[in-house]
């Protein structure tokens, strides 16, 4: 409906007779359910790669990466190595609409990237390639680069291996990255800037955090003399 809308405002533009855009009303969309993992999870999904092969490798940074930072799957997919400083743990990245932003990495993630990269004897410019198949070192690095659609794979597959009973995406662990800050007492806004979203709003779909918080929030600040203003039960009992 909003692409029609779109549409119809573009062609009233440009002189069409067409019907007014705001004739099309918009229906109403549900508060979106929010997936994400509990720390023990992140634990075994973090831990399910096996270390003795390359891709092995590839894909615990991979995990690592994805929830030290709550990058987006194609934020992810479109690192190079050369934007990644190891030594600050930090990078910038060009998110959706175009905006930039900078990312910080955990030492554990920048430490399995290090780990990763130190296993690669390929001079490739993507940062997480594919390991299977045909390599020719004289590829074209974007022939080599990783897609989204592989980590998606990749994550699925680990979640299935270590048992996870929710259906486990990147997306979802983006949403764990998010959770995890909002219980550690971050707030909204810092959470806001490091996700990428261009309004707080989009932010606010985390309430299964913030709304528990706000009751502890009131409890601890308002009214600290409360048991001084409580009612006592003669008191009740007068008014009854």
């Amino acid at each position: 409906m909003i692409a029609i809308r779109s549409l119809l405002k573009w062609l009233n533009k440009h002189d069409f007779e067409v019907m007014n855009a705001s004739n099309i009303d918009l229906p109403k969309i549900e508060d979106r359910k929010v997936a994400f993992l509990n720390g023990e999870q992140v634990d075994r999904l973090l831990s399910a790669p096996t270390m003795n092969k390359l891709y092995g490798k590839r894909d615990k940074a991979i995990l690592e990466v994805l929830f030290s930072t709550g990058l987006r799957v194609s934020e992810l997919t479109r690192l190079d190595r050369d934007m990644i400083d190891l030594e600050r743990r930090e990078f910038g990245i060009r998110g959706k609409g175009g905006r930039v932003r900078v990312v910080f990495l955990s030492r554990r993630a920048a430490d399995w990237v290090d780990v990763y990269l130190k296993a690669r004897k390929d001079h490739f410019k993507p940062l997480f390639i594919r390991h299977s198949g045909s390599v020719d070192p004289t590829m074209d690095d974007e022939d080599m680069r990783l897609t989204p659609r592989s980590v998606q794979r990749a994550v699925k597959k680990y979640a299935k291996k270590v048992s996870i009973p929710i259906d486990v995406t990147p997306h979802v662990i983006r949403h764990s990255f998010a959770t995890d800050l909002l219980q550690a007492g971050a707030d909204l806004r810092s959470v806001q800037e490091m996700l990428g979203h261009k309004n707080v709003s989009t932010t606010q779909i985390y309430t299964h955090v913030t709304d528990p918080k706000l009751k502890e929030i009131h409890q601890k600040y308002h009214s600290h003399d409360d048991e001084k203003r409580s009612l006592r039960r003669e008191d009740i009992d007068s008014l009854e």
